[in-house]
């Protein structure tokens, strides 16, 4: 059985019974329309590998059609089929990417040889992007998006990936910045190494410099035994610094002195240790700020930020929503071990147009929630919630006048507001969680555990 997808448009429904039948027993998908407005829904939406088009259908012509699709970088092979006397416009439909075009009226045998052939080049090219894809991959990871501002991001990868240089990556929240980290790794010479991540934000205070840079045994209470800090344990490889500006004063000046010296003292030694170690750091706040307010050392800031790499917020990359979406969809379509082709054109309208404050981290989420509730083989608008930031497809608010007779609940109402309104401050804030916390008039380290609470840091 094949597993191709063909498309037949054409407004004589007798030519569609013929191609369908024609195609099925060939053991081909079809789905068919009458018009090119059908088709364009369709194809919007779904994952076709053929149209077999008339050029003269009302309305929106195949020709008209064809560039409409080139115009949305919706890809597929496109087959025109024209009445005899109309080749000039079919060979215009050539010059504009379609595949071949066909007179009527047709014979079968010849027909099924076009589509075979379009095909078969058509699987040659998906081999070979796939073998592009592979590279792609090996070089950057999971990273996804094609336009011009993830197009500079790779421009800067492929430039320092190769060298020791230190790198600071800075975005809002969610917008892959360990992903960039990981692909700046393992795209260079140093991929047969380690690549070790560690959040500054997550580990307390008093234990920063023991997981930094080791400790000896005895050198506090609980130390029983020596232990390797994870600088010296990425020795040879990379050191990820997620929310660096979260570190202490006083590993600040010792991460400095790794950085001057390379070479790395334990907690209670006296002795050092020579390490040789890339450290690419990261944050979503306003360091400058920071150091202007002497809350991150200057010198420190100058010798992790040599190179920075600065990582577009969704809402600034739009048109790397659709495939990201298809990505995500495909990825969790596997997990889950769903049969999905697509994602209805309603929903994802409204992917393209949501402003996505969390990023591409909250895109990911909401494709795998919709994959995981899916029931057919396109995604659905009642797939993603219906409630976001606690409102994701708007709702009308409930009167806070009018009680429910089924009671409220009310701790969850009150979480989900705390979200919205962190959201809206990080928003507000551009990413930088040390403005967004002042906005709402708390504590970095307040804010910070809040963020980790809704799982929004």
């Amino acid at each position: 059985m094949k597993n191709e997808r063909l498309l037949i448009i054409d407004d004589e429904l007798s030519i569609r019974e013929l191609l369908e039948i024609l195609f099925e027993q060939d053991g081909y998908h079809v789905q068919t329309v009458g018009s090119a407005e059908e088709g364009f829904e369709i194809l919007r939406s779904q994952k076709i590998d053929l149209v077999l088009s008339d050029l003269n259908l009302p309305k929106m012509s195949g020709l008209e059609l064809l560039k409409k699709l080139k115009k949305e970088n919706i890809e597929t092979d496109f087959i025109m089929m024209t009445a005899y006397g109309s080749t000039e416009n079919a060979i215009e439909a050539m010059k504009k990417g379609a595949s071949n075009y066909v007179l009527k009226p047709f014979n079968n045998d010849e027909l099924r040889l076009v589509v075979q052939r379009a095909l078969g080049v058509q699987a040659l090219e998906q081999e070979n992007r796939k073998l592009k894809e592979g590279q792609r991959l090996l070089n950057f990871g999971y990273l996804v998006g094609s336009s011009s501002k993830m197009n500079a991001v790779y421009d800067l990868v492929r430039k320092v990936k190769d060298s020791k240089i230190n790198c600071m990556i800075v975005g809002e929240s969610g917008t892959g910045k360990e992903m960039v980290a990981r692909s700046i790794h393992h795209a260079g010479l140093r991929k047969e190494h380690p690549f070790i991540a560690i959040n500054c934000g997550a580990i307390p205070e008093n234990l920063v410099e023991s997981e930094l840079f080791g400790h000896k045994k005895g050198a506090f209470t609980g130390a029983i035994r020596n232990k390797i800090g994870l600088i010296q344990a990425a020795s040879g490889g990379t050191l990820f610094l997620d929310e660096v500006d979260a570190l202490p004063l006083s590993a600040q000046v010792k991460l400095l002195r790794v950085l001057q010296e390379r070479r790395v003292t334990p907690v209670g030694d006296i002795s050092e240790t020579s390490v040789d170690v890339r450290i690419i750091a990261a944050s979503n706040s306003d360091l400058e700020m920071q150091v202007r307010q002497s809350l991150f050392r200057e010198d420190l800031y100058y010798r992790l930020n040599v190179v920075e790499i600065a990582l577009p917020a969704l809402r600034e990359r739009g048109e790397d929503v659709v495939e990201l979406s298809r990505f995500f969809m495909d990825k969790y379509a596997r997990e889950y071990g769903k049969s999905l082709i697509g994602i209805a054109p309603d929903a994802l309208d409204r992917l393209r147009h949501f402003p996505f404050p969390g990023n591409v981290r909250e895109l990911q989420n909401l494709i795998e929630r919709a994959v995981a509730l899916s029931v057919g083989n396109v995604l659905q608008k009642r797939d993603f919630p219906d409630h976001a930031q606690g409102s994701f497809w708007k709702r009308e608010e409930m009167d806070p006048l009018s009680f429910p007779e089924d009671g409220v609940h009310l701790d969850a109402m009150i979480s989900e507001l705390e979200k919205k309104w962190l959201i809206s401050a990080l928003d507000k804030a551009k990413g930088k969680k040390g403005k967004a916390a002042e906005l709402l008039h708390m504590t970095f380290r307040s804010f910070r555990y809040r963020l980790t609470k809704h799982g929004l840091d």
